[in-house]
């Protein structure tokens, strides 16, 4: 599943660009992907866009506010995870919004277990779906799959 989300990002500069469901299958197919994945990240896809048009902005966290995260969302999320959207966040790359939602669409991933290479495809795909503008140097960061940290954690 992962591997369309970075494909997609990869093959429409923009979401929009992006063609419906059904026909967004057929390429995928075409393109060689299982049918289970194509299932799996269009389904994810929707979730994403569904949450993006229901998201009602509320009042904007101060700045030197914390994100406090429920106890499931401490086990799905590591620390490395946590620390990497904190990161994120202390570097102005995203605000508390969506903060939040790439914290609903990880969670949102039954029986995948959230790696930090996996939820930086998650950030991706969210700033993709809000046509978030992203420095090259980001969006080198979210596709780094070396499974090395080029970050320091903020741990509090």
């Amino acid at each position: 599943m992962f591997d369309i989300l970075v494909y997609l990002f990869e093959s429409y500069i923009h979401a929009d660009a992006c063609p419906e469901s059904e026909q967004l299958a057929r390429k995928l197919a075409a393109a060689g992907f299982e049918d289970e994945e194509i299932s799996e990240a269009l389904e994810w896809l929707e979730g994403l866009r569904r949450v993006t048009r229901e998201l009602q902005p509320g009042i904007a966290p101060a700045e030197d506010s914390v994100r406090l995260y429920s106890d499931d969302e401490c086990l799905r999320l590591s620390t490395e995870c946590r620390g990497f959207l904190a990161f994120l966040g202390s570097s102005g790359v995203l605000d508390a919004a969506s903060r939040e939602l790439i914290i609903e669409r990880a969670m949102a991933l039954e029986g995948f277990a959230i790696t930090l290479e996996r939820l930086k495809v998650i950030v991706l795909m969210v700033l993709w779906q809000q046509e978030h503008p992203m420095d090259t140097l980001i969006v080198d960061e979210l596709l780094n799959d070396d499974g090395e940290a080029e970050f320091q954690p903020v741990l509090h």
